[in-house]
């Protein structure tokens, strides 16, 4: 699965793999159909829940969907600060361990 797009591309694009309407979707996640699409537009943010059921639907890992959201949201964060994004990660990366440090003691 390629990850590189946005959340809402990737669902976008495995819904339309399966050839799949937005409403036959949506009535199997038991959603409204302008909430997914608002989702595939990158207008709304699924929660944990719902990335889950589309892994599921879709029948793709989890992970790599959780992956796409979680990417999609530090992207955005660090968008406008084209001169320090990639600093920005690097730094984010050595906190996320020092965090999981943290909280094992």
């Amino acid at each position: 699965m390629n990850i590189e797009k946005t959340f809402g591309e990737t669902i976008k694009k495995l819904r339309e793999e399966k050839f799949l309407t937005l409403r036959e979707v949506a009535e199997s996640l038991c959603i409204d159909t302008s909430m997914l699409g608002k989702i595939e537009k990158n207008n709304r943010k699924p929660t944990k829940a719902f990335i889950e059921k589309f892994a599921r639907l879709f029948k793709v890992n989890g992970k790599d969907l959780t992956i796409a959201f979680l990417s999609d949201t530090v992207a955005y964060q660090v968008l406008d600060e084209e001169d320090y994004a990639s600093e920005v990660l690097k730094v984010a990366e050595k906190k996320v361990k020092y965090l999981k440090t943290q909280k094992k003691s």
